[in-house]
């Protein structure tokens, strides 16, 4: 009796822990609520309901895996190690994260994908490859959530629409990202600009108004952990000799130019870059109206992060 008393103690004690921490989430003002409104989207639950009816196991473990990641306070009871839908476990049971587990479900759901098995070339369009997405059952039902969460027609909550785009690209694997987040349109096409502005997160992930200083992003990013974290690596693998010579030494960086930025442009410099989209490093800033003594380093920020020529 003490044993399955100290027991239904644990799982009672998990679960008031879960609901305290989901109503922290929801109240707090550091976007924790907007990860877990895409995770309801996902799992397709309610808040009083505790029954996974997701059609999309796989892409619900990943969101909450995504949820964890970004807030580890819910690591405590949250459980992703199983192969059904973990909501359902979402306010009670108990169990180690299992990355693993869910990385393979995920390369078997993507294996059944054919533009998964597609080599990345970078002369596709935007256009051409939203076709190829939305032709392809397991990319056109990621496209389809990222798009509902990020749609123009209805109020753009930014913060929850680069949840989304987060979720979006970390769930596909690297061929496929890439296809998507380095497409372009080559002439002047309304339709191919049209799809490019939906796979990039226009307008609702990324234009602020009115737009921030290149300085603002990057001082908010480092405020906020797991931006900050993407930002370090995003430096260490694109912009090495960048971090090598100055580290975070903002004085110092103002006296690089461009023609002294050799970017790495390789394979995990381009999975850093990916990895930026959804954070504050996405959004469109600018270095109007700043003193002169300001501008330097802020054109310098604006280079690093939005300027193509790493991958061109």
């Amino acid at each position: 009796f003490p044993v399955l008393f100290m027991y239904f103690t644990s799982i009672s004690t998990a679960q008031t822990d879960c609901l305290h921490l989901r109503e922290q989430c929801v109240n707090a003002a550091n976007g924790c609520e907007s990860v877990w409104n895409v995770v309801e989207d996902v799992c397709n639950i309610s808040v009083l309901g505790n029954r996974c009816k997701a059609e999309d196991a796989i892409g619900c473990n990943r969101i909450i895996q995504l949820l964890a990641d970004e807030y580890p306070e819910f690591k405590n009871c949250l459980c992703t190690a199983d192969d059904f839908c973990s909501i359902t476990t979402l306010l009670g049971k108990q169990c180690s994260i299992n990355k693993d587990n869910i990385s393979k479900q995920a390369r078997l759901q993507w294996r059944l994908s054919s533009l998964s098995k597609q080599a990345y070339t970078a002369n596709k369009t935007c256009l051409d490859v939203n076709k190829e997405c939305v032709e392809d059952e397991v990319c056109n039902k990621q496209l389809s959530l990222y798009l509902k969460v990020c749609s123009v027609n209805k109020k753009c909550d930014m913060e929850e629409c680069q949840a989304a785009i987060r979720f979006f690209y970390q769930n596909m694997p690297f061929e496929v990202a890439q296809m998507m987040a380095f497409c372009d349109c080559i002439q002047p096409d309304e339709s191919c600009h049209r799809a490019k502005e939906l796979l990039h997160g226009k307008p609702c992930a990324v234009i602020a108004v009115p737009p921030p200083s290149c300085l603002n992003v990057i001082h908010v990013c480092k405020e906020n952990e797991l931006c900050r974290k993407k930002y370090t690596t995003f430096q260490s693998k694109c912009w090495r000799h960048v971090t090598k010579k100055c580290y975070d030494d903002e004085a110092c960086l103002e006296t690089l130019i461009k023609d002294d930025m050799p970017c790495s442009a390789n394979a995990d410099c381009k999975a850093a870059y990916i990895s930026n989209w959804g954070t504050m490093l996405r959004v469109e800033c600018t270095c109007q109206n700043l003193p002169p003594m300001e501008q330097a380093l802020c054109k310098l920020f604006h280079h690093m992060l939005h300027s193509k020529s790493c991958f061109s």
